[in-house]
């Protein structure tokens, strides 16, 4: 099992990012895990007996395919540690919705670049899976009751200087749309307010 704590994105045609469309947000991705609820994980990851490695760099590729010797030789010669095709861009959208993010890397194979071990095919992937299913259920148990309430790590407040453009410029159907992330630190402004903007601007087109 490997808890990694910083991920490179090697996709190229997925969402990246909850925001756009007139409000722009840049969250910082230095330390992408949560701390606390990474240490909780491990902690109840070492419990299950299973061997674990803390810390790592994770990299994450489109697929569908398998990486290519070059390719895998290259992203070892990064100091990749872990290749996957699952953690981006969700540990993105995990930081922008402030949520506590951490990954239980299940190891399935070594890479390509191995030239000792096997190629990489989907029958060992998915066979190494399933004996990795029970452990993954056991750290689950294990981790939930050390979850608890208030948090105290970074996560709660992540958006509260990222988002930069003028809440005076923000279009109301977007607004809208990103109310649940960002209502706390930008509240719609209340109904009467909205309806005098709405006579100002009618006002100023029939004077044009």
């Amino acid at each position: 099992l490997v808890i990694p704590d910083q991920f490179y994105d090697h996709t190229r045609r997925r969402v990246a990012s909850f925001f756009g469309d007139g409000i722009v947000a840049h969250v910082g991705m230095a330390e992408p895990v949560c701390p606390d609820l990474a240490s909780r994980l491990y902690t109840a990851a070492v419990g299950t007996g299973a061997r674990v490695h803390r810390g790592g760099t994770y990299l994450c590729i489109e697929g569908p395919q398998f990486s290519s010797k070059a390719e895998s030789r290259i992203y070892r010669a990064w100091g990749v540690d872990v290749i996957g095709m699952t953690n981006m861009p969700e540990a993105k959208l995990a930081r922008e919705a402030e949520l506590c993010y951490a990954t239980l890397a299940l190891a399935t194979d070594y890479d390509v670049w191995h030239e000792s071990e096997e190629a990489v095919t989907v029958e060992a992937v998915v066979a190494n899976l399933l004996k990795n299913v029970a452990t993954a259920k056991d750290v689950l148990r294990r981790v939930v009751p050390l979850i608890a309430l208030p948090r105290t790590c970074p996560c709660p407040g992540l958006l509260k200087n990222a988002v930069i453009t003028a809440p005076g410029a923000f279009p109301p159907a977007t607004r809208r749309k990103l109310g649940l992330l960002i209502g706390k630190y930008f509240p719609a402004p209340p109904r009467r307010a909205r309806a005098a903007k709405r006579v100002r601007l009618r006002r100023g087109r029939r004077r044009g």
